[in-house]
């Protein structure tokens, strides 16, 4: 008898608990709309290190990813530490495989702070191609710690990719617009109205006493998240988030109509994820990698 694959576009929304590349490689090509992912620094893992890199360059000997043609260059990158040779060396792969999971239409959205985004760049940048680059979101918050020995670090930045540059859907009419920041120099229309955002969002972290608080330590605002969905995505589309943590994905997945599949291997995200899902109108499935029932 055959075996049932994890998970189909005919499925219910899905929260798998598990290592997300073994699942990643079992899921069907070109199967979702839109990819959001916050992966963490600290993997937790023991990783090979790399002593190269490659990068891509037309016309050399080693083809590769997509067809590209790679050369391989020994030198300053192999003298970073450890926990950087290990970190892409982590995520690379789950970045090929989101590429492969995208639909023609289909956008990564990589969410990261300011000491990887710019090593995340060139690995998208080869990995997607320069021209599929779409956006560099800054997310800018005004909470927390701070310093006075510089200028203090408030924010995120958030890489868009598209799979196809010349066929994706974006839609920024459906996101919610912003108040003007010099509203005197507009029509009361227009205030009334508000701004479409542009690529600097302003929007308050997950606050200690938030109402949308669930207790998980790198909980993403509703918000933010809400607006990438509506944008990049429609009504009944799947979306994926493997490194699903507190499962705000798909929290704006469900209040905006689109279908959801949450991946994390984090027992407190499993256990997070079924306390928030549990009083919605259509709770998930949790399923395990080898397709049974996820129980905390």
């Amino acid at each position: 008898m055959s075996q049932q694959p994890l998970w189909s576009p005919d499925a219910p929304n899905t929260v798998i608990h598990g290592d997300n590349l073994p699942v990643l490689e079992k899921l069907p090509s070109n199967s979702f709309q839109l990819i959001y992912i916050d992966p963490p620094f600290n993997t937790g893992r023991t990783m090979t290190r790399q002593t190269v890199r490659t990068v891509r360059t037309e016309g050399a000997s080693r083809v590769g990813f997509k067809g590209h043609t790679y050369e391989t260059i020994k030198g300053t990158l192999s003298s970073y530490d450890d926990a950087f040779a290990d970190y892409w060396g982590f995520l690379e792969p789950r970045l090929e495989e989101a590429w492969r999971l995208l639909t023609e239409e289909g956008t990564l959205y990589l969410h990261l702070d300011y000491r990887e985004v710019h090593y995340a760049k060139v690995l998208l940048d080869a990995l997607f191609g320069r021209d599929c680059f779409l956006n560099e979101i800054i997310w800018a918050y005004d909470y927390g710690a701070r310093t006075n020995k510089r200028w203090p670090p408030k924010h995120d930045t958030i890489l868009v990719y598209v799979k196809n540059p010349d066929n994706y859907r974006f839609n920024n009419a459906e996101v919610d617009r912003e108040p003007y920041m010099a509203p005197g120099l507009v029509t009361p229309e227009k205030v009334a109205r508000g701004k479409l955002p542009t690529d600097v969002w302003w929007h308050t972290i997950v606050g200690p006493t938030s109402r949308e608080k669930t207790g998980y330590p790198t909980q993403k605002p509703l918000g933010v998240i809400r607006r990438i969905v509506q944008a990049s995505s429609a009504e009944g589309d799947w979306v994926l988030d493997f490194f699903a943590g507190s499962g705000t994905l798909g929290a704006a997945a469900a209040e905006t109509g689109r279908r959801y599949l949450l991946i994390d291997q984090n027992p407190e995200a499993l256990k997070t994820m079924q306390k928030r899902f549990a009083t919605t109108t259509t709770p998930p499935q949790f399923l395990r990698p080898n397709g049974q029932l996820a129980l905390s």
